[in-house]
This record gives structure tokens, C-alpha cells and sequence, in this order.
């Protein structure tokens, strides 16, 4: 099995339920593997998953506003497996980096495990 990774992605989105994220958004980080058996060696790009391609349609999600996180990581995870079906298993984290938690130092998030 390989696993493909794509680490400490960086974007400023618009994710969230409380007033005001949806106008000023935030930074977010995102961390994502994707496992798959290849039926052969891997000697070419076709035969193995693209990591730029995984990177767009991360990319691309993240710029759709959600209230929920946890939307957000599904939507991903179901448009990696529909793009790449060789998948059999995909984990992704995502972070709100400055959450509006009064006093708050750090970051919230979710990870998400799809198995297929």
C-alpha cells in the first residue's frame, strides 16, 4: 500500500457558525494521506496519485463556505474518492486557526477517516 501526503496546506476561508466569519474568515490548515494499492510498480505519473490534483480539489472546497467543518472534510473526501477510486482509504484534518474563542490560544479541528 502507499500513502500520498499533503501537509500544513495553508488557506484563508470563510468556515464557521459565528457572526462575523463569514465576512472576515480565517486561516485554516489542512493536513490530508490518501492510501491505495497500486496493481504494478508505479513508473509514471498516470499510475500513481497526483499530489497537485489532490491539492485543487482541496483547494477548490475550501474556498465554498460550510458552517461545519466536518461538511467540509466530507465533501472532500468524496470528491478525492470519486476523482481517484483506486483510493481505499483517506484521513484529513482541518484547522481553524483562530477560532473566536474569548481568551483562546490555539486551534480547533476535526479529522475525518474514510475507509472504501
Amino acid at each position: 500500500m502507499i500513502a500520498v501526503h499533503l501537509e500544513d496546506l495553508k488557506f484563508h476561508a470563510y468556515h464557521g457558525l459565528y457572526a462575523g466569519e463569514e465576512k472576515t474568515g480565517g486561516p485554516f490548515e489542512v493536513n490530508l494521506t490518501v492510501w491505495y494499492q497500486p496493481s504494478a510498480p508505479v513508473t509514471s505519473l498516470e499510475q500513481t496519485i497526483n499530489y497537485v490534483t489532490l491539492f485543487e480539489l482541496v483547494k477548490q472546497r475550501m474556498q465554498q463556505r460550510s458552517s461545519l467543518l466536518e461538511t467540509v472534510a466530507e465533501d472532500i473526501c468524496s470528491n478525492i474518492h470519486t476523482r481517484f477510486n483506486v483510493i481505499q482509504k483517506v484521513e484529513l484534518s482541518i484547522y481553524k486557526c483562530s477560532p473566536p474563542i474569548e481568551g483562546f490560544e490555539g486551534k480547533t479541528g476535526i479529522t475525518m477517516i474514510k475507509t472504501y
